[in-house]
């Protein structure tokens, strides 16, 4: 195993945009952009935090699943999201904890990636 970061390139700050000076993270060395609604950077729910230390181990590491839980060509179904409810086959993961799906849509095989949480076998 090695340790690696779950969000890669990206740092996560708490700042009061209405009282603290928020613009001058653009100028931090290393920082590319910052993820914005229009020209505010985007919040994210506490909850997403939250779920991420639930997660922590005793060491501080988050320990994602070790191994997919399908082979390829395994037929599965999306569970959730835009693609509930459609049955395709299992591609593989695609990082992190995403799996690549093929749905047979419109007549052709189109590629899609969904959490794996979202996905169970027919």
């Amino acid at each position: 195993m090695v340790a690696a970061p779950v969000f890669p390139r990206y740092i996560f700050v708490s700042v009061n945009l209405e009282t603290q000076r928020w613009i001058s993270i653009r100028s931090t060395v290393g920082v590319s952009r910052l993820v914005c609604n229009g020209d505010v950077p985007a919040p994210l729910p506490m909850t997403v935090f939250e779920d991420l230390k639930n997660r922590e181990d005793d060491e501080g590491f988050i320990r994602l699943d070790l191994g997919p839980r399908f082979r390829p060509g395994d037929k599965i179904s999306i569970t959730d999201g835009a693609f509930r409810d459609c049955l395709g086959l299992y591609e593989g993961m695609s990082g992190g904890e995403r799996v690549a799906v093929l749905l047979d849509l419109l007549g052709r095989k189109v590629r899609v990636t969904v959490a794996s949480d979202m996905v169970t076998a027919v």
